[in-house]
């Protein structure tokens, strides 16, 4: 069951939500449902070429004009 993470249209904050099914995110602080679903960092691991391990986060590819957990405010 996958948490995804929000941020509020009408209050401007940004939660987590377990989201079963059809199940529709509701804010925790004003209750409602105008919400967007956020891009959530994630790490992955890369085997460069000649054996090393690259090991990075999707927050350390951010432009400068961009919140670390989120692209959506320059598209990027």
């Amino acid at each position: 069951m996958p948490i995804y993470e929000y941020h509020c249209e009408k209050c401007n904050k940004d939660f987590e939500c377990l989201i079963l099914g059809s199940d529709t995110p509701e804010c925790p602080d004003c209750s409602s449902t105008d919400v967007c679903r956020l891009m959530s960092p994630c790490g992955f691991i890369s085997k460069g070429s000649g054996g090393q391990t690259i090991k990075k986060a999707a927050s350390d590819s951010a432009c400068s004009g961009c919140a670390a957990t989120s692209c959506s405010s320059c598209g990027h």
